[in-house]
């Protein structure tokens, strides 16, 4: 609905206009009636119609200075004059300042005023659709002028030679960029982990948290035309400063208070830790890559290489890719690693994974956290969990719920957390596969005896040892497990003793007393006379029938 404002000195004009036409049968509504131009301004203060109805000749202020005031003061109103005379001059001057239309009072009707309203509501909808135009022209302009700038620096850091200086120098003073600046520098910045982060989300979930981050270190770094972040790749980021100081000191002081800024807002606002080094300063935006250049040489130095530990367990040993006083470059596991960890969380052995785990990362230890190595290992040690847990806990929704959150990752400042992460993850990881495993209709007093059992059968067990754990007596103990599971607690401890010796076979690593002696039996004739009754075949039968004898 229209608003229109009536404004007539003479009361039996305004009645007439009133009565003239069904107002809101046309789409609009009469908001009120000023009998001369200083009334009328007071009523558009206070509610500023569409339309305003205006006679020329009144006393005081006249019509045509009421529409120069108007234009003025709410030029989002559109006027219609209304006289009693065909002036020439009332009409030119009305019509130069922005007049709808003028029309002689005695001519007027309902049709030539519905006709004149009607034109006023289309130059109305047609200012509104050119306004609503604008606005969201600027709004796309703002969101485009940050990519464009961002894809210029990471395009600019890329490149180099006069053909850069040129193209730098355009696209600066286009868009007012860096202004009145003696000197660049740049920093590379590295959300660390990121590839753990990200390997599960989507392309939508990963350019969200890109986006996020991006905008978080502007929001540190304030105008983007005086400091600009953008992404370059694979969680790396790029930061130029525009340095006004001449001084090379206050300059890389700036820049170090921003950089460290920007890593608390992170870590506070989007639970990432990041790595940072700052380039050389330079004096031409040409020469930016080289400042970046710097900055990620930095940044990706690694440290003195470190020798193997001396408490490395003799059978994870052999798996180290090494050599003496220190180790060999890898880019991933290692298909022996492979093999022996999936054996080991099969056993459930945990001192086994966690020694292997140890081991591993002592081969990387002396690398970056953020570096592509660490992140495959430990991306490749993570996927052979959940493949475990999904190859022995199919039926169990949610099982992953259990486990060490994977946004840890994020806070992850060093290999060495990420590594008392990765041990803090397998052990949750073999506690849910055992409480599994043991599953089923027992009491409480048998599942934690076969959880010694799975636990220490490595190992010296016994009944007696298993009822003390527990807190029973070992006769009682030794009854309510064998109502239970239909087996001696001996018959059980040398099944899955056995049972776990069929799978070192099955991995054709081990010599058959190697196995007797990782599996828990003392005596390797004793492990010979437990492997016939329970398989019906002696060790090296079995090994003929895998075809590794």
């Amino acid at each position: 609905m229209f608003q229109v404002l009536l404004v007539d000195d003479e009361p039996l004009v305004r009645h007439n206009l009133w009565t003239l036409l069904d107002w809101n049968e046309h789409g609009f509504q009469l908001c009120g009636q000023a009998h001369n131009g200083f009334m009328a301004l007071e009523m558009m203060e206070q509610s500023p119609p569409h339309i305003a109805i205006i006679d020329v000749n009144m006393p005081g202020m006249n019509g045509v200075e009421l529409n120069r005031a108007i234009k003025e003061r709410f030029p989002a109103i559109k006027t219609i004059m209304l006289s009693s005379f065909d002036d020439y001059d009332y009409v030119r001057e009305s019509l130069k300042n922005g007049s709808i239309d003028y029309v002689l009072k005695h001519r007027l009707d309902g049709a030539t005023l519905i006709a004149m309203l009607n034109k006023a509501v289309l130059a109305l909808r047609q200012e509104d659709r050119l306004f609503k135009e604008r606005i969201a022209r600027q709004a796309l302009e703002e969101r485009i002028n940050p990519v464009l700038i961002r894809d210029y620096v990471v395009h600019l850091i890329r490149g180099g030679g006069m053909e850069a200086s040129l193209e730098s120098e355009t696209f600066s003073q286009r868009n007012n960029l860096y202004p009145q600046t003696f000197s660049y520098t740049a920093a590379a910045v590295q959300i660390i982990p990121f590839r753990l982060l990200t390997e599960s989300y989507s392309d939508v979930q990963t350019n969200r948290l890109v986006q996020q981050v991006v905008d978080m270190m502007q929001q540190s770094l304030g105008d983007i035309h005086e400091r600009t972040a953008a992404y370059v790749e694979d969680g790396r980021f790029v930061v130029v400063f525009a340095n006004k100081e001449r001084s090379e000191f206050a300059v890389m002081s700036e820049a170090d208070g921003r950089i460290r800024k920007i890593q608390h807002a992170l870590e506070l606002f989007l639970n990432l830790r990041c790595v940072t080094a700052i380039g050389h300063v330079c004096t031409s935006l040409s020469q930016l890559g080289s400042s970046y250049s710097s900055a990620e040489r930095e940044l990706d130095a690694s440290s003195v290489k470190v020798p193997f530990a001396e408490n490395t367990p003799p059978r994870i040993m052999d798996h180290v890719v090494g050599f003496a006083g220190g180790y060999k470059e890898r880019v991933s596991l290692t298909i022996e690693e492979h093999k022996q960890l999936l054996l080991s969380i099969e056993r459930l052995d945990t001192q086994d994974v966690q020694a292997l785990i140890s081991s591993i990362f002592a081969s990387i230890s002396h690398q970056p956290i953020h570096s592509h190595t660490v992140q495959i290992i430990v991306s490749e040690l993570m996927q052979t969990g959940d493949k475990a847990l999904k190859t022995w806990m199919p039926s169990i929704e949610a099982a992953g719920d259990r486990l060490p959150a994977r946004s840890e990752l994020g806070r992850m400042g060093s290999v060495g957390e990420l590594e008392q992460w990765l041990l803090s993850f397998y052990a949750d990881l073999l506690g849910l596969l055992k409480q599994h495993r043991v599953s089923g209709a027992h009491s409480r007093h048998v599942t934690q005896a076969i959880h010694f059992i799975l636990e220490r059968y490595p190992g010296y067990v016994t009944l007696e040892l298993a009822a003390g754990a527990i807190g029973l007596n070992s006769s009682y103990l030794s009854r309510i497990f064998k109502e239970e599971t239909q087996r001696t607690f001996s018959e059980y401890l040398n099944r899955v003793r056995i049972d776990a010796g069929c799978k070192l076979m099955e991995s054709g690593r081990y010599t058959i007393k190697e196995i007797s002696n990782q599996v828990g039996f003392t005596t390797h004739n004793y492990f010979f006379k437990v492997f016939k009754e329970i398989t019906g075949m002696t060790p090296q039968e079995y090994l003929n029938s895998l075809g590794k004898g």
